[in-house]
């Protein structure tokens, strides 16, 4: 009986051996699961790096045809701005060439002329032709005697003191000023009336009678 007892604890201790030693895992299958693998040097660029070089260089080649497109759009600008101020000018000669024509015949004619009325007469027509020449270029002559001086038009080169004219007027004009739309072309040069200063003599108050 009793060799039989320990007959059978024997076993049941070399099945409890045994069913620890299948649920423990060895230390060299734990080891393999734990090794990473490094990676090869010698491998190629990850793809991305290619993306952003080749984004890099697409966006470089971008800006170099904009770069260049810009300086012909500037170029092409300048052009067109230079042609367009030629056609001004050439449009505004041809508009004034007539005025030039009558001013020589006028000349001529008070070269031979005993009359002088009819010269004076001959060169106030020269000057309204001048002048509605410059009206139809869109030339206006600046408004100057009788009205209060405007620094944004009128050019002050003298004032003199009057009591015929209200303080600030312009009451004379040495030379004509010439707006072109609400661009002012040249101001005009102005007198203006100023006040009249008083002379300072006031009766004497320390005289008293005798």
């Amino acid at each position: 009986m009793q060799g039989e007892s320990r007959q059978t604890g024997g076993r049941e201790d070399d099945e409890s051996g045994s069913d620890a030693g299948e649920a423990e895992p060895s230390s060299e299958t734990s080891a393999k699961g734990r090794i990473s693998v490094a990676p090869d040097p010698s491998a190629g660029p990850p793809d991305s790096l290619a993306a952003a070089q080749a984004e890099a260089a697409r966006l470089k080649d971008a800006w170099l045809r904009s770069a260049a497109d810009f300086d012909n759009f500037r170029k092409r600008t300048r052009r067109e701005l230079e042609e367009a101020r030629r056609g001004g000018r050439e449009d505004l000669l041809k508009a004034l060439m007539p005025v030039f024509d009558n001013l020589e015949r006028a000349i001529q004619s008070a070269q031979r002329a005993a009359d002088v009325k009819a010269v004076a007469d001959g060169l106030s027509m020269v000057q309204r032709q001048f002048v509605d020449a410059l009206t139809r270029e869109g030339i206006a002559r600046v408004p100057t005697v009788g009205r209060p001086f405007d620094p944004a038009v009128h050019e002050a080169i003298q004032q003199v003191e009057t009591a015929d004219h209200a303080p600030g007027t312009v009451i004379a004009e040495v030379q004509p000023g010439y707006t072109q739309g609400d661009r002012l072309v040249r101001a005009a040069m102005v007198v203006v009336a100023k006040p009249k200063s008083g002379d300072g003599a006031g009766p004497n108050s320390g005289d008293t009678a005798s």
